[in-house]
């Protein structure tokens, strides 16, 4: 990795041996989402041996009105929440407070009962601890806007679904106890301790669990339309309770430009300019595959390639590849065989991904020098 790799700066894709024009095709594959009312707004952000060399954004901040879009443009990120809360544990991890191999009952003492001793920190990690991904309770909860602290409660209680390290199965319950514990052991909120130990020392300072010091209106509508019914309205996406929850799977906002920051800082090995934010170990152990025998490919927080039912970063990309989605239409990855980040945000699934996909191969296809 060259020296300036360590802190992102602006260039032009040739000088990184890419593509314009290939890039502008990629990019073109959003406005033409956006022209055909699949998605009302989206960006592209792609970097390449520590430059950014391309970020654009396409449609409105809302359906019907709001300014126009663009790679700072703050968007409700999904699951791609998932491996920044990860990121948070993985700090405690390298100072020695949490083990990965220990039981989550030794951070979590009510979390007792059938297989319930048997799911060690790591397995919560890689989406092999039995947990749910979804409490049975959860549209309940979410009616009734109830806190964090109400969804931590049913996670500790609700069954497993399988003994743990036996079975592979997407699970956010499993991440929801990840923020418990990083929670208890560092004894701040998860939003704060985010804010304080990841996005401040990366200056990613358009990105927050929950809203942080943001407005709704400073971020991107989720959805095609504004017309939502009561529900939706009092719970959904877009409303106020689902916005500030700070649901540690799916409850972070953050830009193109700041999640090329946090990629950036997987691929030099945890250091962003003069911060070390995460060890090298760190990084090595969350982006390679813990599940071993299960063939069930998955890291700490990140998928990697191979990983069962992914494939949103496209088919051209190589077997370092690690990154995540959100369902909200979102995905963000780095391909260190290829020195390569690209970073795709929409308001809207289209076609299962099928969209993610598409422009993910068409930066792939970009890179002309190895």
């Amino acid at each position: 990795m060259a020296d300036n790799a360590l802190e992102l700066s602006s260039g032009s894709p040739e000088e990184v041996g890419m593509s314009s024009k290939q890039l502008e095709r990629a990019s073109g594959l959003l406005a033409s989402a956006v022209e055909a009312q699949q998605i009302s707004a989206a960006s592209l952000t792609v970097a390449r041996r520590g430059k950014v060399v391309f970020a654009a954004g396409h449609g409105r901040g809302r359906p019907d009105e709001g300014e126009a879009v663009d790679a700072d443009s703050i968007f409700l990120l999904a699951s791609i929440t998932k491996p920044v809360t990860a990121c948070a544990l993985m700090i405690l991890v390298d100072r020695g407070l949490i083990s990965l191999d220990d039981p989550a009952v030794d951070y979590l003492p009510e979390y007792v009962g059938g297989d319930r001793g048997k799911v060690l920190v790591r397995h919560l990690l890689s989406h092999i601890s039995g947990m749910p991904d979804m409490l049975p309770e959860n549209i309940s909860l979410r009616r009734a806007h109830q806190p964090v602290g109400e969804f931590v409660k049913g996670a500790l209680q609700t069954p497993l679904l399988y003994e743990p390290a036996t079975d592979f199965r997407y699970q956010s319950k499993g991440i929801l106890l990840v923020a418990e514990i990083v929670e208890r052991v560092s004894g701040m909120r998860l939003r704060d301790f985010e804010r304080d130990e990841i996005f401040a020392p990366l200056g990613m300072q358009r990105s927050a669990l929950g809203l942080g010091e943001l407005a709704i209106e400073d971020t991107v509508w989720c959805g095609t339309t504004i017309e939502e019914d009561e529900e939706t309205k009092s719970w959904g996406w877009n409303s106020p309770y689902w916005r500030d929850f700070g649901a540690p799977w799916g409850g972070m906002h953050s830009t193109g430009r700041d999640l090329a920051v946090l990629l950036q800082t997987m691929l030099n090995g945890g250091v962003y300019g003069d911060q070390r934010v995460f060890s090298r170990a760190a990084v090595a152990a969350m982006t390679r595959d813990q599940n071993g025998a299960l063939n069930a490919p998955w890291g700490l927080g990140w998928g990697v390639f191979g990983a069962k039912a992914w494939g949103y970063w496209g088919q051209l990309v190589t077997p370092r590849v690690f990154g995540h989605t959100g369902a909200t239409g979102t995905v963000a990855w780095a391909d260190p065989g290829r020195e390569l980040s690209c970073v795709v945000l929409t308001n809207q699934m289209v076609a299962a991904g099928s969209l993610l996909r598409r422009v993910s191969n068409g930066v792939s296809a970009a890179v002309e020098e190895a």
